[in-house]
């Protein structure tokens, strides 16, 4: 394999029988903004980044650590080769091509890296471009920062691994920690790269299943110009939220954070991301006037005790040209060093130093090794390698007793570092275990951080954790007490819109998100109380009331005794029935009168009885139905009313054929006497007795709830059960009246001063009037009415029948004794 080129990238270099590499964006790549419209455009310069050098440190301590530990790879050394990415991708991708490439003057028999496995990378669309460039030769990357999801893609990315949990899990944090504070209406600030695109899409993919919205989401970048930054910020200031979720690193995100203090933009409470939370470029008591009380997650912390040494020994004289420590020396010391060998910059204007400086006292951030977080992630990942190489040179885990090498070292491919490295499984000796899951992640553990002021400068104060159970359960816990807030004490709400007041739901606005939306009343008939979102219909025996908050009971309604109605009804029902006795009475008195006996005084008396019972019929009709009372109300109303038809028959055929016996030869009248008139009622009763005793067998009448009849009431009516067996009752009676009716006007025209006839006749007409009209009448009366009405039609065909029948007979008895005789009825 020939070399076809080489990058000339200074590196961090130590030579060793396993070499492995990384790359650390130890200088930022950032954007000039000091420039006009009429200048050329911002040029790119890369700033020297002090936390990424301390990884760089980490990496190298361990490496140191673990050659000197007899326990990891007996003779044999590890190597390392660090590179500076500048955060870029393009700068990534060549230090990854430098990585992959064998040095000059060592020739192979195969195109493989010379390198075990690579620690990369801090921003995951670096990783991105490390894990596609030496995928294919199978090599193991574990990245100590890259948080984005798609990187636990096993199948496009087999041999990435990570230190640091998926923004899948801090995804779930965020969301669950918006879910505890109940913000329902944010904002979203995301990098325009691989990890700010992909941590917002999974974070909406949560907070979506909660009913959270997104009200707009901005994209940042280090090398934006001016103009895209403000667009940003003007959507920030034309929203409504008061909550902004950033998930950037700090690089991206600090032209943003300046311009958000610049022009005042306060009152918002912004959460944060693992890649800025505790960092210390925006960690400053200007940046805090904006965005003081940040909440956000970040890994576990840690202390190194041994590593502040290996820090605070650093110096550009032990290797003058030694990349990257100038510059360190330059930040800390505050000087430039004067190195032999080394051509000073003639246009620098810095003070040069003494050669007597030191960093052995200095209290700088730099070397507080207490509560380390990406560099503690940078050392177990130095770990975690080799105890890969360990169990796969030696077959046996670190701190077995026989170390007797199974694998030449020459023998090493990357795919077998990457297996060994999926099976690590060890707890350090800080007493953290370390494993890999199926998609190469760490287990997700977080703390809750919150930015608070103390003696003027911004504290990262842990108040709480986010921790993820085995059965896939989160559990967070935060001391809410002790939160400082970016509105002052209390928690700071965040919605698009208020919630509804009881009585009112929610109505969703056309073109907006769900948390936007207008209140309406809820219909009739249901309700919402102050935490519905929607309302619920009540209960089938309850309606709402004015407020629609509740249902209250609907109200019974039914025909009683003691409302105006049926009081009116029962004294009608209980005079008909007087009246009826009374006729009797005068009947049995004068029954010896010529009157009483052309009237056939044994079916008066019948007539009479059968129009006592349909008087009295009607207060079965009253009060409240029941099983009982239905069955009897409907049965009685039908026997009582063919009992007195067929005693209506039976006069109508006795005058019939009383007239037709008057002609010579006639016996008609003869064969019909009292026998055959009692055949006649009592046959015609028996086949209505008959239809209602299979009426009451086969399907009777029931107690049943009309909920239709109104809002707020529900009518207790009496169910005919068989509508069929109904309406046979008022048909067989219907047709015993028509039958009379045309027998009586049949013998209408008969002479005599007393023609019985013509008063059937009236009183039949009256009768089908009634019953004709209280069909539609009934079908349509809603409630009691109905029984209004049935009550209605049985009083006036009764009275009818009644007052027609014998109203002119008591005349002539009590008001016209002197036509009560023999001569003036013939």
């Amino acid at each position: 394999c020939e070399l076809l080129g080489k990058f000339n990238m200074p590196s961090l270099f130590e030579q060793g029988d396993i070499m492995i590499g990384g790359i650390f964006p130890v200088f930022n790549k950032e954007v000039s903004s000091t420039y006009t419209f009429e200048s050329e455009p911002p040029g790119v310069n890369c700033a020297f980044d002090l936390r990424a050098f301390r990884w760089t440190q980490a990496m190298m301590f361990a490496v140191a650590e673990i050659n000197n530990d007899p326990a990891f790879l007996p003779n044999i050394s590890l190597g390392y080769r660090i590179l500076n990415s500048c955060s870029s991708p393009t700068n990534t991708l060549r230090a990854a091509l430098t990585l992959a490439s064998r040095p000059q003057g060592i020739k192979a028999t195969a195109c493989s890296p010379t390198i075990s496995s690579v620690i990369a990378e801090a921003g995951s669309s670096q990783s991105l471009a490390v894990a596609g460039t030496l995928g294919p030769f199978q090599v193991p990357i574990i990245s100590y920062f890259s948080t984005c999801a798609c990187l636990s893609d096993r199948t496009k990315y087999p041999t990435f691994f990570r230190t640091i949990p998926s923004d899948y899990f801090q995804a779930k944090a965020l969301a669950a920690l918006v879910k505890h504070f109940g913000w329902q209406w944010i904002g979203a600030i995301q990098s325009d790269n691989d990890y700010g695109r992909n941590a917002i899409l999974a974070f909406k993919q949560e907070v979506e299943k909660l009913g959270v919205c997104i009200a707009f989401v901005g994209s940042v970048l280090r090398t934006y110009t001016r103009d895209k930054i403000l667009d940003t910020v003007e959507m920030i200031k034309q929203s409504t939220v008061k909550v902004i979720l950033a998930f950037a690193p700090e690089g991206d995100f600090s032209p943003l954070m300046k311009e958000v203090v610049k022009q005042n933009i306060t009152g918002i409470q912004w959460l944060g991301s693992e890649a800025w939370i505790t960092a210390p470029q925006p960690s400053t008591p200007e940046i805090y006037t904006a965005f003081g009380g940040a909440l956000g997650f970040v890994m576990q912390k840690m202390a190194i005790p041994k590593l502040k040494h290996f820090l605070t020994s650093n110096s550009p004289y032990k290797d003058p040209h030694a990349p990257f420590v100038k510059e360190f020396w330059q930040i800390m010391v505050g000087c430039t060093p004067v190195l032999p060998g080394v051509h000073a910059d003639t246009e620098d204007t810095t003070k040069r130093c003494t050669g007597n400086e030191t960093l052995m006292n200095s209290e700088h951030v730099f070397f507080n090794v207490t509560e380390l977080r990406v560099t503690y992630n940078v050392y177990k990942a130095v770990y975690a390698i080799a105890h890969a190489l360990h169990q796969l040179v030696f077959c046996q885990p670190v701190g077995a007793k026989t170390v007797n090498p199974c694998l030449n070292l020459s023998e090493i491919q990357p795919k077998e570092v990457s297996n060994s490295l999926q099976k690590v499984n060890f707890i350090n000796q800080f007493g953290d275990k370390v494993f890999f899951d199926e998609n190469g992640d760490p287990p997700a553990s977080y703390e809750i951080i919150n930015w608070q002021l103390t003696n003027g400068k911004v504290q990262h104060v842990t108040l709480g954790n986010f921790t993820s159970a085995a059965n896939g359960d989160y559990k967070l816990s935060i001391e809410e007490e002790k939160v400082v807030w970016r509105t002052g004490k209390m928690v700071p709400t965040s919605v698009c819109s208020n919630g509804c007041p009881a009585g009112t739901r929610k109505a969703q606005i056309k073109g907006k998100p769900i948390c936007c939306f207008d209140c309406v009343p809820c219909a009739e008939g249901t309700i919402a109380n102050s935490t519905a979102a929607d309302c619920t219909p009540c209960p089938k025996e309850y309606w709402s009331n004015e407020r629609k908050d509740d249902c209250i009971p609907r109200t019974i309604e039914f025909l009683k005794y003691h409302e105006p109605m049926g009081i009116a009804l029962t004294l009608v029902s209980l005079l008909g029935a007087s009246l009826s006795l009374a006729t009797m009475v005068v009947f049995i008195n004068y029954r010896e009168t010529p009157v009483i006996k052309a009237s056939n005084f044994e079916l008066s008396s019948f007539l009479l009885f059968s129009l006592f019972l349909c008087f009295l019929c009607p207060l079965t009709f009253l009060g409240q139905p029941t099983v009982w009372t239905c069955m009897l109300r409907h049965t009685a109303f039908g026997v009582t009313f063919a009992l007195c038809i067929s005693c209506v028959l039976g006069k109508t055929i006795v005058v019939v054929t009383a007239f037709k016996a008057t002609f010579p030869g006639n016996k008609v009248a003869g064969k019909f006497g009292h026998a055959q008139q009692r055949i006649i009622v009592c046959s015609c009763t028996l086949i209505q007795i008959v239809i209602c005793v299979l009426w009451l067998t086969l399907s009777p009448p029931y107690p049943h709830k009309l909920f239709t009849y109104s809002n707020r009431m529900i009518a207790l009516e009496c169910n005919t059960g068989s509508e069929f067996a109904f309406y046979a009752v008022l048909g067989y009676i219907g047709i015993l009246a028509i039958i009379c009716l045309i027998l009586a006007f049949m013998a209408r025209k008969l002479p005599d001063n007393f023609n019985e006839a013509k008063l059937i006749t009236f009183s039949l007409l009256i009768f089908c009037a009634v019953w004709i009209t209280f069909i539609p009448a009934y079908i349509s009366s809603p409630g009691k009415f109905t029984v209004a009405v049935e009550i209605f039609a049985i009083l006036s065909s009764a009275f009818g029948l009644l007052i027609c029948t014998f109203a002119p007979k008591c005349y002539i008895i009590i008001l016209k004794p002197e036509k009560n005789t023999k001569k003036h009825v013939i």
